[in-house]
């Protein structure tokens, strides 16, 4: 572990929007706590890092991949008609990555999902649903260490 990854820490906003599934080889895998959609987080483990240019090549390579892999599972997973990968930052300025999968029948198609519909949270049976079948992502081309979901 490097120094950077042990100053890592996830924003205050994360913390509170999401769950931890676990970690990948560069980045914290997170849940957004809203059933409506099939929506995950890829935060890089460094330190202050708000920009994709901040890391170096050899990261931004590494996360790319990551980013591909998890969309190419979570499309197979839940038969999405669309992934939305986005970088944004205007209110949580720590370099994250949303990836989405979208499908006609969501409450937002075909706009974005941000703002449009307050979320709804996972109840506890069905975030071990989804967990379940995200249990795919441990058996990968990328290594994965889950984290143990709160109860």
């Amino acid at each position: 572990m490097d120094e950077l990854e042990l100053e890592f820490e996830l924003a205050s906003r994360l913390v509170t929007d999401t769950i931890v599934l676990g970690d990948f080889p560069l980045c914290r895998l997170l849940l957004m706590n809203d059933s409506q959609y099939p929506w995950l987080i890829l935060v890089p483990r460094r330190a202050d890092v708000t920009e994709l240019y901040h890391l170096p090549a050899s990261e931004q390579n590494q996360l790319m991949h990551e980013i591909s892999e998890l969309s190419e599972t979570l499309v197979d997973l839940f038969q999405a008609r669309k992934m939305n990968v986005a970088t944004l930052g205007n209110m949580v300025p720590q370099l994250h990555v949303h990836v989405i999968v979208r499908q006609e029948s969501d409450p937002a198609w075909p706009g974005p999902v941000w703002g449009r519909h307050p979320a709804v949270p996972y109840t506890p049976e069905a975030l071990v649903t989804v967990r379940n079948k995200l249990e795919r992502l441990l058996d990968g081309e990328l290594a994965f260490e889950p984290h143990d979901i709160p109860r």
